[in-house]
């Protein structure tokens, strides 16, 4: 008996269509924040038709297309998840364009954070001389010069 098509499935069920280990599917839930199974006890994941159409762009745009996964990333954040997920493979023989409606959208995500600037005080330390390199070696000291007395120390 065929589930049907609003049915969930296992990760090895969803890892047996793209034809990718389902290590590779954990993975992918690590880079990519919009794949998001519902886990139920246990751990067990289970993919709504949505999140397949996320994942089989994501199979697509990596594999076949030879995108990094930074550039699908990017193309996440600027073009959207129902922009990623028209690169799916039809699901399990269905009409991949009839469950477009059911593709989530998720919030975006942040960009990168900008890099911090040094304060004004940090800014002027950096024009100062610069100190020496550890690398350096230190200034040769004359062995035949006496050794000097520290302060405050009297010897008998």
């Amino acid at each position: 008996m065929e589930k049907s098509r609003e049915a969930f499935r296992t990760i090895s069920e969803v890892a047996e269509w793209l034809d990718v280990p389902t290590h590779v599917l954990r993975f992918w839930e690590s880079r990519f924040s919009q794949i998001k199974p519902v886990k139920r006890a246990g751990g067990r994941r289970y993919y709504r038709p949505s999140d397949m159409r996320v994942i089989g762009g994501v199979k697509t745009l990596l594999h076949d297309q030879g995108m990094t996964i930074r550039g699908v990333q990017k193309l996440f954040r600027e073009q959207g998840i129902r922009h990623v997920s028209t690169f799916s493979p039809h699901l399990f023989g269905h009409d991949a364009e009839a469950l477009d409606d059911q593709v989530i959208e998720h919030e975006p995500q942040p960009a990168e954070p900008e890099p911090i600037q040094p304060s004004p005080a940090a800014r002027s330390t950096r024009d100062a001389e610069p100190a020496p390199l550890a690398d350096e070696p230190a200034p040769a000291e004359d062995p035949a010069a006496p050794a000097a007395e520290p302060e405050g120390v009297v010897f008998i």
